[in-house]
């Protein structure tokens, strides 16, 4: 009778225990979930990734993705800073470690054949492909706003390189900025559409042929 009660006393405080971790949320990898999200959005763009289709890839609650990311906008704008970090920074770097703004293009584009066919991950340009049919007026800005800057920091390129002489004095630098970005978002759209990185660095040279000589 005695070994029975405290049999029953020193297992009461383990019943406690298990009823008070019961409801705790499980907690999860912040980054892990980070990464499912951005190849969710990759791949299928702001509208057609849903908040369920984003729980079940990050394999969390919505209320757990509520608490870490905010809401769905939120999460997506994280997300596009974290691909242009990882994924989407080639550009700037060859715009800033070549010599010229030539030499910066030729690599970027070459780059870009390489990045948005890489096996393993969605291909194309998140920026580019997540604003497609986008309806939040918000989320479209502000990715316009984003390929906009990348076609500015082009056309600066371009600009310095014609002071330096390095072009003629006589180029357009907006108009080759903005074909060099029209170049970008077709070899991303290409890329979707089952373009090769061989077919690519093809059209890559192609765009190259145009731009002019100092």
């Amino acid at each position: 009778m005695v070994s029975g009660e405290k049999s029953e006393r020193s297992g009461a405080p383990a019943r406690r225990g298990a009823a008070r971790t019961r409801g705790r949320p499980r907690s999860f990898d912040r980054a892990t979930a980070l990464e499912a999200a951005l190849l969710a959005f990759w791949e299928h763009g702001y509208e057609a990734t849903s908040v369920s289709d984003l729980t079940r890839v990050m394999d969390i609650g919505a209320p757990s993705l509520y608490a870490a990311f905010g809401d769905k906008r939120s999460l997506f704008e994280e997300v596009v800073q974290e691909y242009g970090a990882r994924y989407g920074s080639f550009g700037d770097r060859a715009l800033a470690e070549e010599p010229t703004a030539r030499a910066g293009v030729e690599r970027m584009l070459r780059e870009a054949a390489a990045e948005y066919t890489a096996p393993g991950r969605p291909h194309g340009c998140l920026v580019i492909h997540a604003a497609a049919n986008c309806s939040t007026a918000e989320v479209e800005e502000s990715l316009r706003e984003r390929r906009n800057a990348n076609i500015a920091s082009i056309e600066r390129r371009i600009g310095a390189d014609v002071a330096e002489g390095f072009l003629p004095p006589d180029t357009d630098a907006a108009a080759l900025a903005r074909y060099t970005g029209a170049m970008i978002q077709g070899m991303s759209q290409q890329a979707r559409d089952g373009a090769t990185r061989a077919e690519l660095e093809a059209l890559a040279e192609i765009a190259l042929a145009v731009w002019p000589r100092g």
